[in-house]
Parts: C-alpha cells; sequence; structure tokens
C-alpha cells in the first residue's frame, strides 16, 4: 500500500478512526507523516490512549486499598498512592522505591507476573536460555528437597552443576 499523501513510498504509519460507528482510516508514509502532522490533527485523528490514564484506570475497583490523602508520601516529591491513582504517573524516582510493595499487584495484574521474561534474541539466546533452565532446576530442587525426594534432588543438583560448568 502506498501512501495515500504522496503515492510514491510505502505507508508505514497507518491511523484508524471510529466515530459514531464511521471508520476513517489514514495512510501515510513516515515522511509525509512527518511534514502534515496537522493533516492528521484535522482530521480528528487524537490520540485517546495514554499509559497515564490506563495506569490509573487499573487502580479504580482495584483489589489493594488506594490510600486517602493521609498515606505515606514520597519523602522527595510528597506524591502520595491516592495522587498516583488520580493521575497514573508518579512524581520522581524515589515514589518507585517508596511505593515499591504497592506496585507488585498493579503489575502482577497488568502482566500477569512481576519478572519479566521477554524474548530470547536468537543471537544471545544461548547463555540466557541455560541460566532460565538453571533457574528452573533449582525451583524443581528446592521442592524436591522440601518432598525429602533426595534422590532426585541429587539428580537435580548434578543437572545444575553440569549447566553451569557449561556456561563457564
Amino acid at each position: 500500500m502506498f501512501c495515500q499523501e504522496c503515492q510514491k513510498r510505502p505507508a508505514t504509519v497507518h491511523l484508524t478512526q471510529i466515530a459514531n460507528n464511521v471508520k476513517t482510516e489514514l495512510h501515510l508514509c513516515s515522511e509525509c507523516a512527518r511534514n502534515h502532522q496537522e493533516l492528521a490533527l484535522s482530521m480528528n485523528f487524537e490520540p485517546s490512549f495514554s499509559i497515564h490514564k490506563f495506569l490509573a484506570g487499573l487502580l479504580d475497583g482495584s483489589p489493594f486499598p488506594v490510600e486517602t490523602a493521609a498515606s505515606p508520601q514520597c519523602p522527595r516529591c510528597g506524591l502520595n498512592f491516592a495522587r498516583f491513582g488520580e493521575i497514573g504517573r508518579f512524581g520522581c524516582s524515589e515514589c518507585y522505591r517508596t511505593f515499591n510493595d504497592r506496585l507488585d499487584p498493579l503489575i502482577r495484574r497488568v502482566q500477569g507476573n512481576t519478572q519479566h521474561t521477554g524474548k530470547i534474541p536468537r543471537r544471545a539466546g544461548g547463555k540466557l536460555t541455560v541460566e532460565r533452565e538453571i533457574d528452573q532446576l533449582k525451583a524443581q530442587l528446592q521442592q524436591a528437597v522440601k518432598d525429602e525426594a533426595y534422590e532426585r534432588a541429587a539428580e537435580l543438583r548434578d543437572k545444575i552443576r553440569a549447566l553451569e560448568n557449561k556456561l563457564q
């Protein structure tokens, strides 16, 4: 598909708006999109999504309480968690440390987990794959010791050692 503006380059920017059950699309190349931002605005293509609104919306009706104005405040900027719930962003970097325990449920709700386990790059994936396998085996080892399955624990220990040697 070519750019609707210049008809020369491939369209790489695709804007779609649905208003009153009417779908409007605009397909532009990156150069025309950069040069004609006013065109998109004149067609009422305004982004209605904001990450701040999204995060604030997650706090509405959340399973964990949003404190009142009397809640603890960030020592650097004075923001409290209730205000974060209203605006959807923190005031400074210290807020992340101050409200760390309150962020875990929010992150778990959005991501399903509080630990990032993104995709593994193909070129550098070998080492990372082995490290993840070691982590899984360590968790299994802890469970085997807890269940007093010592033979299984010894097997897992040996696998872990072999993989750690492979990494070195």
